[in-house]
């Protein structure tokens, strides 16, 4: 698998730092400490969250993206520390909700926009299958495009748009958030085994899968993706992969 410009680290869940070109995205951030915030209700799994640690990686960044503001990825934790001056970038119906919480340069991107040699582009994304996505609101992707081409797709699972994406930009590398998460009823919310290997046929990039093993209602193990999926990279908390 050819390597890019492209690297990310993942720190733990959905947040991940991607560098592309010289330029360093944190995304998503959850900073809470392990077992302080309660379980996501109706789910199989009553475990608190986060269920593993914040491991030990230098969380240095030049501006932020959140896909969406569940709590599991933008949480009080990451809100307090954060500076409030950096440039994040987000949903157009989320953005006065970070203002309100005191950010001075909040961005929203409605299609692109241009940043340290890089454009980022939304892109669409669907947190469910039939009611329960309408439900679970809006959610967006990111692709950020400078010599090399990522494409964070955030919490998604496969459909048409995914495959739209990913004809349409041919990215060099792409992050999945993978975990196959889930409520006691109804279809996964967030990929699962099915849906990273329709990625991967549908594109030659590198392919990398996180948001798992850290929020209770993610039942999808690291060990089982490996095995069912082939030339897809699944790091763990911490891990730092070139793509």
């Amino acid at each position: 698998m050819p390597t890019t410009g492209v690297n990310v680290t993942l720190v733990r869940n959905a947040t991940v730092l991607a560098t592309v070109g010289k330029t360093t995205f944190l995304v998503d951030p959850l900073f809470a400490p392990q077992g302080s915030l309660p379980p996501i209700d109706d789910t199989p799994n009553d475990r608190r969250n986060p269920l593993v640690p914040m491991p030990d990686v230098d969380l240095s960044h030049d501006a932020v993206i959140v896909t969406h503001r569940h709590p599991d990825h933008f949480d009080e934790a990451a809100r307090e520390k954060l500076d409030s001056e950096v440039p994040l970038f987000c949903q157009p119906a989320e953005a006065e909700a970070f203002v309100d919480e005191g950010f001075t340069d909040v961005r929203p991107v409605e299609d692109a926009v241009s940043f340290e040699g890089v454009t980022l582009h939304r892109t669409p994304g669907r947190h469910g299958h039939g009611e329960l996505a309408e439900q679970m609101g809006p959610v967006s992707g990111f692709v950020l495009v400078g010599d090399d081409i990522l494409y964070l797709a955030g919490d998604t699972v496969w459909y048409d748009s995914v495959a739209e994406t990913l004809d349409r930009f041919e990215p060099d590398a792409v992050v999945l958030n993978g975990g196959a998460a889930r409520f006691n009823q109804g279809e996964p919310i967030t990929m699962g085994i099915e849906g990273v290997s329709a990625v991967r046929e549908a594109t030659d990039a590198a392919v990398a899968v996180v948001h798992m093993e850290a929020i209770n209602h993610c039942l999808l193990s690291r060990e089982e993706l490996r095995s069912e999926t082939e030339d897809t990279l699944v790091p763990a908390d911490g891990e730092q992969i070139g793509l």
